[in-house]
């Protein structure tokens, strides 16, 4: 199968039969064998009771996930993932911004120029300023964090991939901003980038508040993090903490010098424990020592993790090439 196409959605009713509709016509002109996988996260609408009926009109091609209660758009987007067949999966927003008419050239790059991951981006976008200029920002810092420096848009939810990259990675919380770096840290590096048109949305409104601002920093910290540190917490914690310890270390030792020394000269001192430069040296080999531990129980975990030795193999050479953790 050449393409399946992901559709999460969430009371997208009445959008569904045009953007299905234009996603037939798109394939039958270009010749491609397809699915399309709606994934109805726990719409209140009629959005299953519409997908229920394209499903019933065009069982070849339609298939449909309804989740009970509402999860998020990174579970929608990893259940699809599971169930794609596709050579090239395309995923789409349902509420018409996103337009079937990008997919044959994000078919043609990832087949053709041989890239992991094609973003779109929305260059020019039909949102308000209160939309717009946190999306600059937020696009800027996760650009900067993650390294992919040729992406201007991680959030658009119109992408293409190779069958590969969502089978190997998992799509959880309100990771699906994160896409591109989820694949980066897999081990996918050929990312690239196109100029998709956007349209005013035209029906129902948005699902999104100003919160996901918020939880997305959170998210990218997360993955910076997990990506850097996650096989090594020691690294971590461990110099951190050194280096607190050391400080405060230092530091006591300099206060009890000049304690010392004022003795030895009979000059006037104020006692140890009243100095406030004492306790900060105490909270600071305090934080320094738990830091440590937490590095030691982090490692802990680490070993006992059945992932642990875990890696993206890309490919084998020799029939008799094996795992002896499988021996």
């Amino acid at each position: 199968m050449d393409i399946s196409v992901i559709v999460p959605l969430f009371n997208e009713a009445e959008s569904l039969p045009e953007l299905n509709e234009w996603i037939a016509r798109v394939m039958a002109d270009n010749g491609f064998s397809y699915e399309v996988i709606f994934v109805n996260d726990g719409s209140t609408d009629d959005s299953w009771k519409v997908i229920r009926g394209l499903r019933e009109a065009d069982p070849e091609h339609i298939k449909g996930v309804s989740f009970r209660r509402n999860y998020g758009k990174s579970p929608a987007l990893n259940t699809g993932f599971r169930l794609a067949k596709g050579d090239v999966v395309i995923t789409m927003d349902a509420d018409l911004q996103d337009s079937p008419d990008e997919i044959p050239e994000l078919y043609r790059m990832i087949k053709e120029d041989g890239l992991d991951l094609v973003s779109g981006y929305k260059q020019k976008r039909y949102d308000p300023l209160s939309k717009t200029i946190p999306t600059k920002l937020f696009n800027a810092t996760a650009r900067k964090v993650s390294g992919i420096h040729n992406l201007h848009d991680f959030n658009c939810g119109l992408k293409a991939y190779r069958s590969a990259v969502v089978k190997h990675i998992e799509v959880y919380g309100d990771m699906h901003r994160y896409i591109p770096y989820l694949a980066k840290l897999a081990g996918f590096n050929r990312i690239g980038e196109k100029v998709v048109h956007h349209q005013a949305r035209k029906y129902g409104k948005t699902k999104f508040g100003l919160d996901r601002f918020v939880n997305g920093y959170l998210d990218l910290l997360t993955l910076w993090f997990t990506g850097r540190f996650g096989k090594k917490p020691m690294h971590f914690f461990g110099l951190l903490g050194s280096l607190m310890f050391f400080f405060g270390l230092i530091a006591v030792i300099m206060v009890g010098a000049m304690k010392l020394y004022h003795l030895h000269t009979g000059a006037h001192y104020i006692l140890v424990t009243d100095s406030p430069y004492f306790y900060i040296s105490l909270v600071l080999m305090l934080l320094g020592s738990q830091l440590f531990l937490a590095g030691f129980v982090g490692e802990l975990v680490v070993r006992n993790s059945p992932k642990r030795n875990e890696y993206e193999i890309e490919e084998v050479l020799g029939e008799n090439v094996r795992n002896e953790h499988n021996d």
